[in-house]
């Protein structure tokens, strides 16, 4: 049996099925997809195609004010940072100033305090010096204020500089090793060790960039300076030691410290020199607190040595 299926058979009805399969396939929009359509275009054509134009309108405009809001707020974000970094700068310089002030103040205190001790020793000399017993304290005194580094000092002797590594011109600051940069600086243990070494090779007097160490000086280290008697110093560090410089030298230059120096810069470059001096000054160091004192007692036989009763 063959021949055209889909076409009716002369006289007879076309089939339900056929009908539905033709309108599916003659009508692949739904219909009112098609209605809505066609009333878009219809109203396109009778506004000329203005409301398109509106529409892009309105999207390029609500664009634009987009990007203007994120320009104005990558304003506002630049300009409080740029016043917090100002606000920054004006407190650090603000800090700096008093610092300043406070240091020029501590200096003037200083000098005031100096003309106070001069005065003050001048004026007991006068009164001590009128009588033998007074003279006899007056040289006890000098001793111990000789002991006790509160009095300048001139002299012969040893000067020994250290100094921190210096930069690595191939260094790199990103990728470099904390402990190699932490080991080319001069510690306050450094320090130590020379002093050490130095008063027991026989020197007198020792100080370091002109502070004058005394039986109760510190030197520590508070974060990345060194401080001496509580007052920062800075390399190169100057020890300078009066006593004989050939006897010094020899002492110092023989010590497992300045052994332990050496190797410190034979292997991370610190400057280590030292260097014999005709002449080396050293101020007068800060007095101990005076803690307590009492009149001295005459003897019986008043060319006779008193007994001790000063305490300092």
């Amino acid at each position: 049996m063959s021949g055209d299926t889909g076409s009716p058979v002369p006289g007879r009805q076309r089939s339900l099925g056929a009908s539905l399969l033709d309108q599916v396939l003659a009508e692949t929009l739904d219909p009112a997809y098609e209605r809505a359509a066609a009333d878009r275009r219809a109203r396109a054509a009778a506004t000329g195609g203005t409301g398109e134009i509106r529409s892009r309108r309105a999207s390029s405009l609500l664009v634009a004010a987009t990007l203007v809001v994120a320009g104005l707020l990558a304003a506002v974000a630049y300009r409080e940072a740029a016043e917090g970094a100002q606000g920054r700068e004006q407190v650090r310089e603000a800090l700096i100033e008093d610092i300043r002030t406070q240091s020029a103040t501590t200096d003037d205190l200083a000098e005031q305090l100096d003309e106070l001790i001069v005065e003050v020793t001048r004026t007991r000399e006068a009164a001590l010096d009128a009588t033998a017993i007074g003279q006899n304290a007056l040289t006890r005194l000098a001793a111990a204020q000789q002991g006790a580094g509160v009095v300048a000092v001139t002299g012969p002797g040893l000067r020994v500089t250290l100094g921190n590594a210096a930069a690595d011109a191939d260094s790199d600051p990103v990728g470099g090793s904390p402990e190699i940069a932490l080991a080319g600086l001069v510690q306050d243990s450094d320090l130590q060790l020379v002093v050490n070494a130095l008063w027991s090779a026989g020197a007198e007097a020792i100080g370091i960039n002109g502070q004058r160490l005394g039986p109760t000086t510190a030197i520590r280290q508070a974060g990345g300076a060194i401080l001496v008697d509580f007052r920062p110093v800075a390399s190169p560090y100057q020890v300078s030691a009066i006593g004989d410089p050939d006897e010094l030298a020899n002492g110092f230059l023989s010590s497992p410290e300045a052994t332990y120096v050496a190797g410190l810069e034979r292997d991370y470059g610190l400057t280590f020199e030292f260097a014999r001096s005709d002449e080396l000054s050293l101020p007068a160091g800060r007095g101990a607190e005076l803690r307590f004192a009492r009149p001295l007692e005459r003897s019986a036989d008043a060319g006779s040595t008193p007994t001790p009763t000063n305490g300092g």
